[in-house]
């Protein structure tokens, strides 16, 4: 893959709150950017929000949303973009990114949902995203998802995933983990799901842990370390997609901060040990 620009670089680290203060305490230079949900964060002021602006002043942030909601049937929520664009702007974020899924009908439904895999979803969903980075006036990132089941599919997941980035024109935000959870859920193979994505639409990774249910089931938590599965299908990532940007997500069970970073230096040289073999620069380079 020939060299590109990345809206950050590096290896990233999901910001949570329990976690602000032992990243005050003892800042990292294994990370080099973060990334929070805008919503937990809009109109957030006092202490908090002063220590907030204190991270956002020192690190590089990426926004992942959670309520954008872009396969809803009901319309998009106009009132939050233009609330989320001046978020955006306000601290410099580098990107933002959302679910290729919904989470509202009338009302915040409180889970990521399957959007049906269907050509008449994939318009849909394409013109709502359009719409929305008309709003924002900046590219946005849609997240393969996971999810547990397929209503009304006519056409696979690999097909729905790029047929969306394509008409939409935007970009992708690679979930590794929740390819392999897809993977065993819905019995495919990962590597060639992976391989089927478009490379040059890549803005940066997630890599997380999840729940083993059951042999044949797993449950996409961000609660657990990551697997060697997981690890292995990142560096398979990297050799489709070259050494793109990867944040570790942590949601529950988090963990002193050290256990976390032990895992962000295993994406670091897991990224090195990719940039070697490929004989590049890893392709990574800061946009200001």
């Amino acid at each position: 893959m020939s060299s590109k620009s990345y809206p950050v670089k590096g290896t990233g680290l999901g910001l949570r709150r329990t976690l602000m203060g032992p990243l005050q305490d003892n800042p990292s230079a294994e990370i080099d950017f973060l990334e929070v949900a805008p919503e937990n964060w809009i109109g957030v002021g006092g202490k908090l929000g002063r220590e907030f602006r204190k991270f956002t002043e020192q690190y590089p942030f990426t926004g992942h949303g959670l309520s954008l909601s872009i396969g809803s049937p009901s319309p998009l929520d106009e009132t939050f973009l233009y609330r989320l664009k001046r978020f955006l702007d306000e601290h410099d974020f580098r990107y933002y990114t959302e679910h290729l899924s919904y989470c509202s009908d009338d009302g915040h439904l409180y889970d990521l949902l399957p959007i049906p895999f269907t050509e008449e979803a994939v318009h849909y969903v394409a013109s709502r995203i359009r719409r929305v980075q008309d709003i924002l006036e900046r590219r946005i990132g849609m997240e393969n998802v996971s999810y547990y089941a397929a209503p009304g599919k006519e056409m696979d997941e690999i097909d729905f995933i790029n047929a969306v980035l394509e008409e939409a024109d935007c970009d992708l935000l690679l979930d590794v983990n929740n390819i392999y959870v897809n993977s065993i859920n819905h019995h495919y193979d990962a590597e060639a799901f992976l391989r089927k994505l478009p490379a040059e639409r890549v803005v940066y990774f997630h890599m997380a842990g999840h729940f083993d249910e059951a042999e044949d089931l797993k449950v996409d938590t961000h609660g657990a370390p990551v697997i060697a599965p997981v690890w292995d299908l990142l560096e398979k990532a990297y050799d489709h997609c070259g050494v793109v940007p990867t944040l570790l997500e942590r949601d529950f069970n988090i963990p002193p901060l050290p256990e976390l970073l032990s895992e962000i230096s295993h994406i670091k040289a897991l990224q090195s040990k990719s940039g070697r073999d490929s004989g590049s620069d890893n392709g990574i380079a800061l946009q200001n």
